[in-house]
């Protein structure tokens, strides 16, 4: 039998029902053994007893109560290479945090057709059995700061703080075309639309929600493309690369929102998240940059611009407030 356990609700499963939320993590659990648990009170939602239907929400704790570990299909070992790469991406560690500089075209979690990511490699940071957390996500295709809360307690601080917009975040995109203005604020709501699969966000999209993005230019090379800062107030799905796309200026390399293909660019998606600005209880904010990763430096010298000779924009520059 396993021991007691603490799961935070990750950020991508608000709204999940909690047996929907126990198949996920525990597949190997029957039905009826899970109907038992929460019968007889065994697993708590945030030190509350619930029900199968229960939905549960981002940065609540989960008690699993001890569980057949007979039961349960063992975690698959993380691949020797996969482990080295790993700790390779790693730009800060302390006791609470570990943030990471992921490569573009890495996964965070996994999925039907998705057995490589970050998620799945996460037992090699473990420390006193406890691996990190996942508290926000980036796209495959997005480079750049990924965090990782060392504990229970961090991550649940982490994801309120994500979810209220208390963390400030700074990416960088080169985009096709020109922005009207030097900088400005796009205040654009963003919902679904398209068929299963082919989803996109749009503004004219399903339930589309509010969602607002700080930008600022920061080079040009003539009409054919720049260099943008870009800080999203909101936290919606593709919010930057929607919102780019929305005021004529689609990132390079993104298809999916009408960034039309160039044969002399270098491939790959041109968004790279650069900073960040972490609130944590009871110590001092941390702020941490992470270069760009080579793709992204190709795309700057295919415009003929360069970071080694521009200055770079930081969160401390922009004053602005959600």
């Amino acid at each position: 039998m396993s021991g007691v356990q603490q799961r935070v609700v990750g950020a991508d499963e608000a709204d999940m029902r909690f047996d929907r939320w126990c198949r996920k993590h525990f597949p190997s659990v029957a039905h009826v053994q899970l109907q038992k648990l929460l019968r007889t009170g065994q697993f708590r939602l945030d030190g509350k007893r619930l029900v199968a239907s229960t939905r549960v929400r981002t940065g609540q704790t989960v008690r699993v109560p001890p569980l057949d570990t007979a039961a349960l299909p063992p975690r698959p070992t993380v691949d020797p290479r996969d482990a080295k790469e790993l700790r390779r991406m790693i730009i800060h560690e302390d006791e609470h945090v570990i943030v990471l500089n992921k490569p573009p075209g890495l996964a965070v979690q996994g999925g039907s057709k998705t057995t490589r990511h970050v998620d799945g490699m996460l037992d090699v940071l473990a420390r006193d059995g406890e691996r990190p957390r996942l508290v926000h996500r980036l796209d495959r295709d997005t480079s750049g700061i990924l965090v990782l809360a060392r504990t229970a307690v961090v991550a649940r601080q982490l994801m309120h703080a994500f979810q209220g917009h208390a963390v400030q975040k700074l990416y960088w995109a080169i985009v096709l075309g020109k922005p009207d203005r030097e900088s400005g604020l796009i205040d654009l709501a963003l919902g679904k639309s398209g068929a299963p699969g082919r989803e996109r966000m749009t503004a004219d999209g399903l339930d589309a929600k509010n969602a607002r993005t700080n930008y600022r230019l920061i080079a040009r090379s003539g009409k054919i493309g720049a260099w943008v800062g870009l800080m999203p107030l909101t936290g919606r799905t593709h919010q930057l690369r929607a919102h780019m796309a929305a005021v004529g200026t689609p990132i390079l390399g993104d298809a999916k929102y009408g960034a039309s293909a160039r044969s002399t660019a270098p491939p790959g998606l041109m968004l790279h998240a650069r900073e960040v600005h972490l609130p944590l209880a009871g110590r001092k904010p941390l702020s941490i940059a992470a270069d760009p990763p080579k793709s992204f430096t190709a795309g700057l010298a295919w415009l003929g611009l360069g970071p080694e000779r521009l200055p770079y924009t930081a969160i401390a520059d922009w004053d602005v407030a959600p």
